[in-house]
């Protein structure tokens, strides 16, 4: 089955950028990179040294409802190209295992569906848990500290 690795909306983006307020209602954090451990939720890849990133709550949910997760996440504080890529995106190649969890059409979790997978094994447990006719799509999350990282769907 062919996958698609989504990452933020552009548009969402673009207005943490424009520090509009993130889902707690906040300013989104101005930070400088220091290279290592923060992924962008945008493009998809690691922030460069240097470079200026964004620290704010994330809700990947279209509303309010008791499974609708939120938590902190990093987005580049500059422009970037959103990843559109079928391949796993590079975040999801800087940790041994990360957890999947499948949510049915109404943004609910899909209970049983949740395993924490090695990196070699996200296409083949994200297709596994595509093929069920009750999951709409798939949440990638750290194994460690359960930040979301992007969407599975199907392409």
């Amino acid at each position: 089955m062919p996958l698609r690795y989504t990452p933020m909306p552009s548009d969402l983006a673009a207005r943490y950028r424009r520090r509009e307020p993130d889902a707690y209602g906040l300013t989104p954090e101005i930070h400088v990179s220091g290279g290592d451990g923060m992924p962008c939720r945008h493009c998809l890849a690691n922030i460069n040294a240097g470079d200026p990133y964004l620290i704010l709550a994330y809700r990947p949910f279209p509303e309010l409802q008791p499974y609708a997760e939120t938590g902190p996440i990093f987005l580049h504080a500059e422009e970037c190209q959103a990843y559109a890529g079928g391949a796993v995106p590079p975040i999801l190649t800087t940790s041994k295992d990360y957890l999947l969890r499948g949510y049915s059409e109404d943004d609910r979790i899909v209970y049983g569906s949740g395993s924490v997978v090695p990196v070699a094994d996200i296409g083949a447990r994200a297709t596994e848990l595509l093929q069920r006719a009750e999951i709409a799509y798939v949440h990638v999350r750290s194994a460690r500290n359960n930040c979301y990282q992007c969407r599975i769907e199907r392409a």
